[in-house]
């Protein structure tokens, strides 16, 4: 039977399908409906029909009439599954207008339940397509079900798994620039899978991932295939960078903390920096580093200012991390504060001798971490004076401000020496300092007579035939031990008297300047108790 082509059908503005009405029209519900309301026309001039936004758009039209020209019938390949369901759905291609037992709809499902069988290029394929008519896919079911025969094959196989990735896949690999600023040291590492996921759009990623949380894959894979997926998306030409990366961010704030790389953090930091990132995000990121800030290095830290009239560095965004880090357990280690607050004398030592770094902000840094972080404030020490020594026009209160923070109990005899004559530091400090090696010194005495009671103790037991045991076993050589020991106290009495002569010389010079400023109402309080 010779068939009439008296209908023309523009799919998409891609290419234009001259087509048997009758033939169509008795399979398609939508074209029924709509050619039933159509005008009659001249028998030589066809109908013409426009589709735009038509899921599949060509390809998949060239597969209904091929289903249509056969009476109901087409193979159903797991390359053209999604494409036909997509077709079938949108053409209203149902039940009541087909001539076989079950409409391409049933057929299409039916199929998708053996995607088990499917090859892994296979299931990339129709992910594709699913990413390409997203919504229909996903009020369908289907996109589930792709999702899911994915991250199974990727959970169930190892990261090097030569048969899990078929080099058929091959064409989705593609070739991106490697200038993004997102490291990829480990890149070499990568598992079989990130090439083949990196083709998927990111709103397809975040229904990946979130599926692949849920399976419990381990977090250190997938925050590796996060950081190498923002690595292609940005070195591309794409209008969605901001989105991309404002996606990753939150899907590695799902993960576990100990699995995100503090280094991939910082990278993205400095990527986003002109990406105006939402506050939540920009939130989310700094509590990552903040959380981890014990594993960052002294040039991570160092990130510039945003404006080119505060200060040379941020110093904000680094308080903040420290704010983060203190809010996330930082106290409950000893050894993880302890290095944090290294790290801190490191960058204050580098940021001190900014001019345009203000009082308030060098005050806010040195006391950020408790005192039990720093076992010696030599080095906070050394950061107070560089800073002091920039910054020559601070008032002696806010000189005293600043000096509050040090502990001299925890500054080393020299430190403490080079304080005492150190002009940029207030009187009172000096003092302070020379008080608290004093009483050290003292309480080093103290404990050295009692150790000579101990010895004496021990003799007189040794004399009445008794054996006292104190734990440790005895030197073999006393003699010697007692020699050390008494050149040891006479080191230190020798420091004592240093001290003293010190603080007479600072009493007498604090006394003079009491005298000539006796018209001042300030100087009326008495003079603090140097030395007893």
């Amino acid at each position: 039977m010779k068939l009439s082509f008296d209908l023309e059908v523009d799919v998409n503005g891609e290419e234009i399908f001259f087509v048997n009405k009758e033939k169509l029209c008795s399979f398609s519900g939508k074209l029924n409906k709509l050619l039933s309301k159509a005008p009659v026309t001249s028998v030589t001039k066809p109908l013409k029909v426009i589709f735009n936004d038509l899921p599949g758009g060509a390809e998949a039209f060239e597969l209904l009439i091929r289903f249509c020209y056969n009476n109901g019938r087409i193979q159903i390949t797991p390359n053209n599954t999604c494409l036909l369901y997509f077709i079938a759905q949108s053409m209203e291609v149902t039940e009541e207008e087909v001539h076989s037992s079950d409409s391409l709809i049933k057929q299409t499902e039916k199929a998708v339940e053996s995607i088990s069988y499917w090859s892994l290029p296979e299931v990339l394929i129709s992910l594709k397509q699913c990413q390409n008519y997203f919504q229909l896919s996903e009020s369908s079911g289907i996109l589930d079900k792709v999702i899911d025969s994915l991250v199974a094959r990727i959970t169930t196989a190892s990261d090097t798994s030569p048969s899990a990735s078929s080099p058929d896949s091959s064409f989705f690999r593609i070739s991106f620039d490697t200038k993004s600023n997102i490291s990829t040291k480990n890149s070499h590492r990568r598992a079989w899978w990130f090439d083949d996921l990196v083709i998927l759009n990111i709103e397809m990623i975040d229904r990946v991932i979130g599926r692949m949380i849920s399976l419990k894959l381990e977090h250190n894979k997938i925050s590796k295939f996060l950081f190498y997926y923002l690595k292609c998306k940005l070195s591309s030409a794409s209008d969605e960078k901001r989105m991309v990366t404002e996606t990753v961010i939150d899907l590695l704030y799902s993960l576990d903390k100990n699995s995100v790389s503090c280094k991939g953090l910082f990278d993205i930091l400095r990527i986003s920096s002109s990406q105006n990132l939402s506050g939540s995000c920009r939130e989310r990121l700094e509590n990552m580093i903040g959380s981890q800030i014990d594993q960052a290095t002294l040039d991570s830290l160092l990130i510039s200012s945003p404006t080119r009239t505060e200060s040379l560095y941020d110093v904000n965004i680094l308080l903040r991390f420290l704010r983060h880090f203190l809010a996330c357990g930082g106290r409950t280690s000893l050894d993880r504060l302890k290095k944090v607050a290294s790290l801190l004398d490191l960058y204050m030592a580098e940021v001190a001798p900014d001019v345009y770094l203000k009082h308030s902000k060098f005050v806010a840094l040195i006391t950020a971490l408790p005192d039990t972080a720093r076992d010696s404030h030599d080095s906070l020490y050394r950061a107070i004076d560089m800073y002091l020594v920039v910054h020559n026009r601070l008032t002696e209160a806010e000189k005293m401000k600043i000096c509050c923070s040090i502990n001299y109990a925890k500054l080393s005899l020299q430190s403490c020496k080079h304080l005492a004559q150190n002009p940029k530091f207030p009187p009172r400090t000096a003092v302070q300092a020379l008080l608290s090696q004093q009483s050290k010194l003292k309480g080093l005495l103290q404990d050295s007579n009692n150790f000579k009671s101990f010895d004496s103790e021990q003799k007189q037991s040794k004399d009445g035939d008794q054996t006292l045991l104190y734990g440790k076993k005895l030197d073999p050589d006393p003699l010697m031990e007692n020699e050390k020991l008494k050149a040891h106290l006479k080191g230190m009495q020798w420091r004592v008297i240093e001290l003293e002569k010190a603080c007479r010389k600072m009493q007498n010079q604090m006394a003079k300047m009491v005298k000539s400023k006796t018209s001042s109402p300030t100087c009326s309080r008495p003079l603090p108790r140097l030395c007893s």
